[in-house]
């Protein structure tokens, strides 16, 4: 297993870290993805650790605390050789303080995750998403007091905009707060939205990129094929509506392209797609699920081999789509491509 430093910080994280989503499943959403109880996710624990696999992401809102819970159990008794990281902010009630970023949040939620999962410190906390209705300073705050405490050690954040991560980096900065070396964001062959705006933020004020749903939200697992039905088994049936969008057209552009690399190299769809993202620059970590050890063993399989140049560019042309504004003049003028050199 490779490892890789989170954005500038000092911590090494796996290339590829497991996504605990799967973990006690309940509700339309989390129960189509999975509902290991502790006896399977200790198993599945086990698999990544042989694998090298110490990186674990939950968060309070999966499954109402249940994927907390279920992980620390499956990892009692070793916690010395797990990474855990975890989220906040959405909301997980009806109460006026049950979501968002506040200090009263933050605080009450770190300290029922820490319940949850057995331990007395996370690894990494993320902001789940931006609060507007809390001053920055407010919520970095609260962010250096729990890693001065001890209870935090890391922290980034999830489905920010840039300009909410530029302004809390340049508060944390004015005040010596803790800096944001995370982002867990949404990328796949099939969403390089984060190319745009966020990738260029990340590499310029180092922040490592967690990648989540690098499959596209289950599209690209290999079951779904150009001129086929979406198959009975498929959790799409379910949670197509909550996730990422993606026009039928540029999904089998990308798919056609995904089963030539396959043919060529052996492979399978899902290697694939996940070895193109370990080639993108502020790729810190590929967040994988897994509902059984067969799913999980395959996905491991995506390190240890790479990509050739020629079928990174396949992939890359297959999957590219024009550019927003302001974005597309880099692209297309050759006097501002000398100024904004493209990154990939």
């Amino acid at each position: 297993m490779e490892y890789r430093s989170l954005g500038q910080s000092g911590l090494k994280v796996p290339v590829l870290s497991f996504g605990t989503a799967t973990f006690g499943g309940s509700g339309p959403l989390f129960g189509a993805w999975g509902n290991s109880d502790a006896t399977e996710a200790r198993r599945l624990v086990d698999i990544c650790l042989a694998a090298g696999v110490n990186l674990f992401d939950t968060a309070d809102v999966y499954s109402e605390g249940a994927s907390e819970e279920v992980l620390g159990a499956a990892i009692k008794g070793r916690r010395d050789r797990v990474l855990i990281s975890t989220k906040t902010s959405l909301p997980l009630g009806d109460g006026a303080n049950d979501a968002g970023s506040s200090r009263f949040r933050l605080i009450r939620a770190v300290e029922n995750a820490l319940r949850r999962l057995g331990t007395d410190y996370l690894d990494l906390l993320q902001l789940h998403a931006f609060d507007a209705a809390t001053p920055v300073a407010e919520v970095l705050a609260t962010l250096d007091a729990l890693v001065r405490a001890g209870k935090v050690r890391y922290v980034g954040v999830s489905n920010f905009a840039g300009w909410q991560i530029m302004k809390s980096l340049a508060v944390a900065e004015r005040y010596g707060w803790p800096r944001y070396v995370a982002n867990q964001v949404y990328y796949s062959l099939i969403g390089r939205d984060y190319e745009w705006d966020l990738m260029p933020l990340g590499l310029d004020q180092g922040l490592g990129a967690l990648v989540w749903s690098p499959l596209g939200w289950g599209r690209l697992t290999g079951k779904i094929r150009r001129g086929a039905a979406l198959p009975a088994g498929s959790r799409l049936h379910e949670t197509a509506g909550f996730g990422p969008p993606v026009e039928d057209a540029h999904l089998f552009r990308v798919v056609d392209a995904l089963e030539d690399v396959a043919r060529e190299t052996g492979k399978t769809v899902p290697q694939i797609a996940l070895n193109w993202l370990l080639q993108r620059p502020t790729v810190s970590s590929v967040i994988i699920g897994a509902r059984d050890e067969a799913q999980l063993r395959q996905n491991l399989g995506a390190v240890g081999w790479s990509l050739t140049v020629d079928q990174i560019a396949a992939l890359d042309k297959a999957s590219a789509v024009t550019v927003p504004y302001p974005y597309f003049p880099y692209h297309r003028q050759e006097g501002f491509a000398r100024l904004n050199p493209p990154l990939v």
